[in-house]
């Protein structure tokens, strides 16, 4: 399983994606590294398909997929139960994680 966060260091919510990430794939036993992306520039978010800081994939799939035509720097949101913040929750994680299990 092949797993990337990606992000720009000007994020203020990456490293709480990253901690959350960790957090969710020990919980589902799964031992694998993170690879981390550091995207720098509006040519290396198209390149990139890129939808924000931070974004998750795992084999190559963004577990929050987006129809985009344009990609660029930003910061990213997820929809949780308290609201709109700038990461999935453990729990969200987990289930993104579950489908790539089985």
């Amino acid at each position: 399983m092949k797993i990337e966060l990606l992000y720009f260091v000007d994020c203020p919510s990456w490293k709480m994606g990253l901690e959350n990430l960790k957090a969710a794939l020990k919980a589902e036993k799964v031992d694998e590294n993170i690879e981390l992306i550091q995207v720098e520039t509006d040519e290396k978010a198209t390149t990139e398909k890129f939808l924000g800081s931070p974004s998750f994939r795992i084999n190559g799939q963004d577990l929050w997929p987006e129809d985009r035509r344009a990609y660029h720097l930003g910061c990213r949101i997820y929809k949780t139960d308290n609201g709109m913040r700038g990461v999935p929750t453990i729990e969200m994680l987990k289930e993104k994680i579950r489908r790539f299990l089985t």
